[in-house]
């Protein structure tokens, strides 16, 4: 063959930015998806093109690891609690799309192509596996939470697992002449013991090392090392290394919050560099001359029939069975009709072991081909009436604008951490300009300055890495309270989040003399928070509510909120209530479709708290709903909370909310003078706790205890 045309390892690498680049901006103007830009642009810049570039060791390497990352990429951008609601679908889906191919490409290889049984096997084990080639265009839509997307997920799991299967009997048999049911056992246990390792190994793995070191590219590191080495040992054990990848991200998948900067540098170095190396690579693959000559077409033709009927047939049979719509259906199609990974590996095994010959081999990647170009354009048409869809049955948006945030960053050790909280909790549809952070500063001292200016840039910083604007600004004030009052008086905030103090002396209060002060001060909600742990390696979010506090004015706003964050994390979402408040929280969660893994306990009054306190582990979220003097919830065993919290939860990471209350600031206060204040009054406890003793009073026990 004849040396290419670049070889300048430079000028290659600046070839193939300029196609990354050009490719998606040339095509888009003809409506044609990218990734098909990719695959043409790959064949005329390849050997087999104007040979330009050389398919060489690095488009090998990078192409081997696109694929790997593409299929990362769509485990770790799963949401596993929708994922668990669709996985008896996406089951069935997957039977249906591997088991239709696997029979219909049999049946065809025996009869139209006239080959023998293992080859026609072989042959219908690339028919019954496909990749998630166009994921992509799923993502570009913002529809991978939906029912189709993630049964298409499933089923690619299935397929895979299902397709390599039947390799290995079809090489079982040519190796040994016959079928050795043993040794497709023996691999059916290698795949059941590798996933077991891997999730009793890197969950806590993970969750160590991300405690432990919060640099960014550190864990970006360690992430990708842990996907890596999956995939080689899902190579060692005579697995795909795509089927590595794709369980590693899915046992990761709760470590990266979708809103966090490191599933942000997750895509960003997979979306800009490894996937589109990959698809370059498959069309350097393509050979446009012999593929053209009439037997080859004529091979392409029938393969190509096949494998799109039987993809089409799996995805009708679903959308029929479960009720789904002609959109759904597209999608399921559009998802499941590339032919890559597997389809190659299959090829290549049969030319190695003699069981097909040139003419067969250029069928094949004709067909990938083909089948990668028609994947994007259907997910396209079927995404895009899916998104219709979704925006059509929709809640209605509320006359009310969107909740204004304040975090108060007043040390850089912990502005990070904050603003990540932050990140989570704030709805990413917001208006512009509505999370903000802001740092006061009672002093012109040098150092105070500096440490304000450190403070706000980690807080740009971190907004920055999710793409979400922030309003970052710091303010000269007297002292620190009064200067947050005045901003939320001032921007109208809604929320105000804030680190919680640290007592500096034996007589210091538990909130700190600044906190009464602004909690007095303002009727907004005010989350203060305390973390110990990374937000992302948090498992429960554990909710106390005191009686009445679903008639507070605030009650919907924080509900959202955590529900919102316990979303983002996949973590499950504990709250400790009455029997009345759990069927008004779980309504307002269905009404503003947060869909969370929640659950419920009795908790009827201050003393049963008590009693759990000691099942609140290190790696839960304690959040603790208290009230303002004088509001609707407030009662007086409120009072209590900061010596209990101080006394047995000092080591655990609490966040404790003020809900917003109606009326003005709380200082308000019944007099004569002013007859009409809004104090209300409450009955003492201690009668209503006897009471309950007398009467043999206990707590009702829900089945699967959350707690």
């Amino acid at each position: 063959m004849e040396n290419p045309l670049v070889s300048n390892p430079i000028l290659i690498f600046f070839i193939v930015l300029a196609i990354i680049l050009l490719a998606p901006l040339l095509l888009n103007r003809l409506k044609i998806p990218h990734i098909v830009g990719m695959i043409v642009a790959g064949i005329a810049v390849g050997p087999y093109g104007f040979h330009v570039l050389d398919n060489d060791a690095s488009f090998a390497i990078f192409g081997q690891v696109g694929l790997l990352y593409l299929m990362f990429l769509a485990a770790i951008e799963i949401d596993l609690f929708h994922l668990q609601r669709n996985l008896r679908r996406g089951m069935v889906f997957g039977a249906l799309t591997f088991l239709l191919p696997l029979l219909l490409g049999f049946l065809s290889s025996v009869y139209l192509l006239e080959t023998d049984y293992v080859t026609a096997l072989l042959l219908a084990a690339m028919y019954a596996s496909h990749t998630l080639i166009s994921y992509p265009v799923a993502v570009r839509y913002g529809i991978t939470k939906t029912p189709a997307v993630l049964m298409a997920i499933v089923g690619t799991i299935v397929a895979v697992i299902g397709a390599l299967l039947t390799l290995a009997t079809a090489v079982n048999v040519t190796t040994t002449g016959y079928f050795s049911l043993p040794r497709i056992l023996l691999l059916i246990g290698k795949l059941m013991a590798f996933c077991g390792g891997i999730l009793l190994i890197y969950r806590p793995l993970a969750r160590r090392f991300l405690r432990r070191y919060s640099d960014r590219v550190t864990q970006f590191v360690f992430i990708l090392a842990l996907v890596f080495l999956a995939a080689w040992l899902a190579q060692v054990i005579g697995l795909e290394a795509v089927l590595g990848a794709f369980f590693a991200g899915l046992v990761l998948n709760r470590f990266v919050p979708n809103t966090s900067p490191l599933m942000a540098r997750l895509e960003f170095v997979g979306n800009a560099l490894f996937i589109p190396y990959f698809l370059i690579g498959v069309g350097m693959m393509i050979d446009i001359r012999v593929i053209t000559q009439v037997p080859t077409l004529k091979l392409a033709g029938i393969m190509l029939a096949v494998a799109l009927v039987a993809k089409w047939l799996a995805a009708f049979l679903t959308q029929k069975f479960y009720r789904l719509q002609a959109a759904d259906c597209q999608v399921l199609f559009g998802l499941t009709t590339a032919h890559t990974a597997v389809a190659l590996a299959v090829v290549t095994v049969g030319v190695n072991f003699g069981l097909m010959d040139t003419e067969m081999l250029n069928g094949t990647v004709l067909m990938i081909l083909l089948t990668c170009a028609l994947a994007p354009v259907f997910t396209s048409g079927g995404a895009a009436r899916l998104k219709i869809r979704m925006l059509e049955e929709a809640p209605p948006a509320d006359l009310k604008r969107h909740a204004r945030t304040l975090v108060a960053v007043d040390n850089p050790l912990t502005s990070v951490a904050l603003m990540e909280l932050a990140l989570m909790i704030h709805p990413r549809e917001s208006d512009e300009n509505s999370l903000m952070a802001m740092h006061i500063r009672t002093t012109n001292a040098p150092s105070a300055k500096a440490n304000s200016e450190s403070a706000l840039q980690l807080a740009r910083e971190s907004s920055a890495a999710v793409d979400i604007s922030i309003d970052a600004f710091e303010r000269f004030d007297s002292d620190v309270a009064s200067g947050l009052l005045n901003i939320i008086s001032e921007r109208d905030i809604d929320c105000l989040l804030m680190g919680l103090h640290r007592k500096t002396s034996i007589i210091d209060t538990f909130f700190g003399p600044k906190m009464d002060k602004i909690i007095a001060g303002t009727n907004k909600m005010i989350a203060v928070c305390r973390l110990f742990n990374p937000v992302n390696t948090l498992r429960r979010i554990v909710v106390y509510l005191p009686p009445n506090a679903e008639f507070e004015s605030g009650f919907r706003l924080w509900v959202t909120s955590l529900g919102r964050l316990a979303r983002s994390l996949g973590s499950r979402l504990v709250f400790l209530c009455q029997g009345a408040q759990q069927r008004i929280i779980s309504a307002l969660l269905a009404r503003e479709r947060i869909e969370v893994r929640a659950g419920f306990k009795d908790m009827e009054q201050w003393d049963d708290f008590i009693l759990i306190a000691n099942r609140i582990m290190d790696d839960d979220l304690l959040v603790i709903v208290t009230a303002r003097s004088g509001s609707i919830s407030h009662n007086h065993d409120l009072d209590q909370m900061p010596q209990f919290l101080q006394r047995y939860f000092s080591q655990t990471n609490l966040m404790i909310i003020f809900p917003e209350q109606s009326g003005r600031a709380s200082e308000d206060y019944m007099s004569f003078v002013d007859p009409t204040g809004s104090e209300t009054i409450h009955s003492p406890a201690w009668p209503r706790r006897i009471l309950n003793r007398l009467t043999h009073r206990r707590t009702r026990r829900i089945p699967n205890d959350p707690l």
